[in-house]
């Protein structure tokens, strides 16, 4: 079977605009959950988030082309232009045969909700022929991967997979089997996602899944496995990985973080919104993921878990893990570094598996901020490094994802060794 390395990460998320800040920020236990100040919240129940901060993408690409994107799409734009620059990569590499066998996964969850909200409005309020003419270019989910493609002169696979919350997840594991088969050698994968709009945080809130009662502490609104949770805390941003086949990358000199080992998916066929509560879903997950990359359970130093502070999925989570990884679970370090980014629906599977590859790089596990007494009452009994993290070596690290409609997607990174 061909090997798939990781030669590149780029991220724009709540708490940094590139994978450095971003994990310099995790490590620290910096939280940027915040005040919404992209729209006028005062008059809604919930009125914090965790958006992308003082974001400029025409360092990136040009503002003319930005300005046909919404905002989750410019986001999977900065984040790709950073991954390949990691990478070493450039459009001009593309010119050749290089950008035939290169493709673009992305996760999106929902889409433009910004523009389907600008464009419903005109809709409404002004005349059926007033709809921009770009509303649907501009909303579509798969319009992220297209815009890449062209921004960069990528000729492969290029598509946009949508399982909710696992979206970022799945768009990994689905680039891993392309570059496996021989369809592709270089892919750039992860996730886009951008909902911190008032249609979406009163879709989330009315469904009761939002925390709301931290809004004059946002910084503590996201606690996933303490006690306290309410609920999770809306999220924005991208993660892209450049996968790429093990030969191709040693032959071109390329940097290797980590090697990409494992993939697996399932689905609960529970509830449409919760997941199983026994857990049987997401394990199944997690030993399809250990089975795919011919590991045991021991062999995973850190595990980071979907974590999204609701009273449902934290303790299903935990089974979920216990079920899987046995007597092992109480001996792995896991964290939810939701609790400082909030959850980027589609794009936080990817944005968790570039911690997971950085984590395994620098030896350092970031914690859950905002633990401060674990749900013991409702089995939340492990270690999830709570407020500080910790250095420590780890060879293989593991990223779940739980979506609505019952989607389970893990993924596994291990040390490269050459």
């Amino acid at each position: 079977m061909r090997k798939v390395v990781v030669t590149g990460l780029g991220a724009v998320t709540p708490v940094g605009n590139s994978i450095e800040e971003t994990w310099a920020s995790l490590c620290a236990g910096k939280s940027g959950i915040a005040q919404i100040s992209g729209f006028d919240a005062s008059g809604y129940k919930v009125k914090i988030a965790g958006e992308v901060k003082d974001f400029d993408v025409t360092k990136w690409i040009d503002k003319k082309d930005a300005r046909k994107m919404a905002r989750f799409t410019r986001f999977a734009a900065a984040a790709s232009a950073m991954a390949l620059e990691d990478a070493g990569l450039s459009k001009n590499d593309m010119d050749g045969e290089l950008g035939e066998r290169t493709g673009i996964v992305l996760g999106v969850g929902i889409g433009g909700f910004e523009v389907l909200e600008s464009s419903m409005a005109k809709y409404f309020q002004v005349a059926p022929d007033r709809v921009p003419p770009l509303s649907i270019p501009m909303l579509i989910p798969n319009e992220a991967p297209g815009n890449v493609s062209m921004l960069f002169n990528i000729r492969g696979p290029s598509m946009a997979l949508a399982t909710a919350c696992s979206s970022g997840t799945d768009a990994l594991g689905t680039a891993l089997d392309q570059i496996r088969s021989g369809r592709i050698d270089v892919c750039l994968a992860g996730g886009a996602e951008s909902t911190v709009t008032g249609y979406g945080i009163s879709a989330f809130s009315v469904l009761q899944t939002l925390a709301s009662s931290f809004n004059d502490e946002p910084e503590k609104a996201s606690r996933p496995f303490d006690k306290r949770r309410e609920g999770f805390v809306m999220g924005e941003g991208s993660a892209v990985l450049i996968l790429e086949e093990e030969e191709h990358a040693k032959a071109r000199g390329a940097r290797i973080y980590a090697e990409f080992a494992g993939y697996g998916a399932s689905s609960d066929a529970y509830h449409i919104t919760s997941p199983n509560p026994d857990g049987s879903g997401g394990a199944l997950a997690i030993t399809k993921a250990l089975k795919d990359a011919d590991l045991k359970p021991e062999a995973v130093d850190y595990y980071n878990a979907h974590g999204t502070s609701t009273p449902i999925n934290d303790p299903s989570e935990t089974a979920m893990i216990k079920k899987a990884f046995g007597s092992h679970a109480y001996k792995l370090k896991i964290s939810s570094t939701k609790s400082m980014t909030g959850h980027c629906l589609g794009a936080a599977g990817a944005i968790e598996a570039a911690v997971c590859v950085k984590a395994i790089q620098d030896g350092f596990f970031p914690p859950t901020i905002n633990l401060d007494e674990p749900d013991l009452e409702h089995g939340c009994d492990l270690d999830y490094v709570p407020n500080t993290g910790v250095k420590g070596e780890i060879n293989c690290a593991a990223s779940g994802s739980l979506g609505f409609g019952g989607h389970n997607g893990v993924v596994i990174f291990t040390k490269y060794k050459n």
